[in-house]
């Protein structure tokens, strides 16, 4: 497992989207093009799970629900795939952390690229990206 901490001004959402971004450009040269699936949310309070075993869609509610307990800074964690990758993402208290399950090299790659993108002082995705994930970026 591998961590960094990211920039708390920040807006959550975006702050989101950047990461699993960087998580899916980086896991797509060993997984290619596969789908990318949230499978699980688990914060203090709740755990969020697909209802049909497929993925979960991040609606604005479930998206409020993240942003309120990371704004509140609460450990919220991921369970994200890739083909046949699993990642395990968790943010708490401004601090990532990602876990790769089966390639551990890939945690130091999107570690680093997210550390490259905050000191360069742009952090950023792609926006095909956001409609990919079904996310309003400005809700």
């Amino acid at each position: 497992m591998r961590s960094l901490s990211i920039d708390p001004g920040m807006a959550v959402r975006r702050k989101l989207i950047w990461c699993f971004f960087w998580t899916n450009r980086k896991a797509i040269r060993s997984e290619g093009c596969a789908p990318f699936h949230i499978n699980r949310i688990v914060s203090d309070e709740i755990t969020f799970r697909p209802e049909h075993g497929d993925a979960l869609t991040l609606t604005d509610e479930l998206l409020h629900q993240v942003e309120g307990d990371l704004t509140a800074r609460k450990r919220v964690a991921f369970t994200i795939t890739l083909g046949a990758e699993t990642f395990d993402l968790t943010f708490h208290n401004d601090l990532l952390s990602v876990a790769a399950r089966r390639n551990s090299e890939l945690e130091i790659e999107i570690v680093e690229s997210l550390q490259d993108e905050l000191m360069r002082g742009k952090p950023n995705f792609c926006a095909s990206f956001i409609k990919r994930l079904g996310i309003d970026l400005h809700a």
